[in-house]
């Protein structure tokens, strides 16, 4: 395949393409496909991603703009008037952390009558039910679920027959190629080799599936001598051992080294630091890279700590308030800080009321690079959309819906946000991973960034009419 009149690094070049790498690059005969002097850049990763969960979030109702739990229970009545099955009807994306109301069990039941009702919410870590749900699938409480409780429920509402969301999955990744999606990490709280093996081979084929392996499954991971950057087929290659140290901010769950305030309550420890460093040991002793939750900073410390006991290299998911002091460990362990920088948009007001004086330290991207470290940008969909234009503008601006930007001493450039959103190069020899952008690429487009083209391994996965 030949691809003619395309602007790499400002420079006018055409590339050619053999067996799913680039071949040449530079101004080169023959008939190819001409772009019409549009940008091309590597084909962008998405590095945390729930993709089964992204995949139902299509099928629920959309809880997101609530503003209270009197809202969400206004909004579930208009939602339920026209439901008339018998299933568990789902909501997502709530976020409780400055409404001005509890969320209660009987609340909700005023609602929503005898129809059983879960709503889960937006940071995955809380899940809000009615007395016909907690009946149902045998839970009891009367105000939300939290951790690991509000997995498990939310595992049990999301078990669909395998060709339903199958053919689900198979359009949210056709949608991700429209974003030039090429490639993304997988931390679905499931068995996934068998999953997208059994995906591929049904067809599915827009992005490359990095998938993870959690401590339920580590025995059998271990048993099958599976190693993290081993390939499963052309498509499918072993991700890391995914393991939580502690919650989320809006659950108020995250570890974090100072309570929160009014409170004595400094979040939760999943999981001992002994029994941290013993599961990572195995992990890496056997070949599979650890990547550790860590949203507070009590949190982070622990798992950098394991790190260092262990001697293991791997990535920490999120840190997502970072002690000054930890930030030249990632470098020295040679640890990757897995960051989500739109979390930081939607979390900046829960921030200011719950980490008072130490949102400097949010998401710190550029603190993070000048101390050395490697980032990866994710979405941690369906936290935030599966669409790494959008993680790479609130890493570069700080901003959105018109707000100031928030601490923009944390910013970071356009190149650098590439970098952390790609897994290759354009260059010969590489993969043609590629795509073509139908804009300039500057800090004011990237949001929006209209997509022209999208190639894997030399294929088009989408292509403007």
């Amino acid at each position: 395949m030949l691809l003619s009149n395309l602007r790499l690094d400002g420079a006018a070049v055409d590339i050619r393409i053999e067996n799913g790498l680039i071949a040449e690059i530079g101004a080169i005969a023959g008939q190819g496909h001409d772009f019409g002097g549009r940008t091309v850049i590597p084909g962008l990763w998405d590095n945390h991603v729930h993709f089964s969960q992204w995949a139902l979030q299509s099928q629920r109702l959309d809880l997101s703009a609530a503003s209270s739990a009197a809202d969400v229970c206004r909004r579930l009545s208009r939602a339920l008037g026209a439901y008339r099955h018998q299933s568990t009807f789902v909501g997502v994306g709530f976020r409780d952390g400055l409404w001005p109301d509890l969320p209660t069990v009987a609340l909700l039941d005023a609602a929503t009558g005898d129809t059983p009702v879960v709503l889960i919410s937006g940071d995955l870590h809380c899940v809000w039910a009615n007395s016909a749900a907690l009946a149902l699938y045998g839970y009891e409480t009367d105000g939300l679920l939290r951790e690991e409780p509000a997995f498990d429920l939310t595992r049990a509402v999301g078990r669909v027959d395998d060709a339903t969301l199958d053919e689900w999955a198979r359009t949210t990744g056709q949608n991700a190629a429209k974003r030039g999606v090429v490639g993304f990490a997988d931390l679905e709280m499931d068995w996934n080799l068998d999953t997208w093996q059994r995906r591929q081979a049904g067809g599915f084929d827009t992005q490359r599936v990095e998938f993870a392996i959690y401590t339920q499954h580590l025995d059998r991971a271990v048993g099958l001598g599976l190693r993290t950057g081993q390939t499963m087929g052309e498509l499918l290659t072993v991700g890391r051992y995914k393991v939580l140290t502690d919650g989320s901010l809006n659950t108020r769950t995250a570890y974090c080294a100072e309570p929160f305030p009014g409170t004595d309550n400094h979040g939760l420890l999943e999981i001992a630091p002994d029994a941290l460093q013993a599961r990572m040991r195995q992990a890496w002793q056997a070949g599979i890279e650890p990547t550790v939750h860590a949203i507070g900073d009590a949190a982070l410390t622990v798992a950098l700590d394991a790190f260092e006991a262990v001697g293991a290299r791997g990535w920490v998911e999120h840190a997502q308030l970072v002690a000054d002091s930890d930030l030249s460990r990632f470098a020295a362990l040679g640890v990757t800080a897995s960051l989500q920088p739109e979390h930081a948009m939607d979390d900046r007001d829960v921030a200011d009321r719950y980490w008072v004086g130490r949102t400097g330290r949010v998401i710190p991207a550029r603190s993070l690079l000048d101390a050395g470290a490697r980032l990866a940008f994710g979405s941690d969909a369906p936290v935030a959309p599966l669409d790494p234009w959008v993680a790479m503008a609130a890493a570069v601006t700080r901003s959105r819906d018109g707000r100031d930007p928030w601490h923009a001493e944390q910013c970071v450039t356009v190149a650098e946000a590439l970098e952390a959103t790609t897994r290759s190069t354009v260059a010969v020899g590489q993969p043609a991973d590629l795509v073509v952008l139908d804009a300039p690429l500057t800090p004011q487009t990237l949001r929006t960034m209209p997509v022209y083209a999208t190639l894997l391994a030399g294929r088009f996965t989408h292509l403007e009419a």
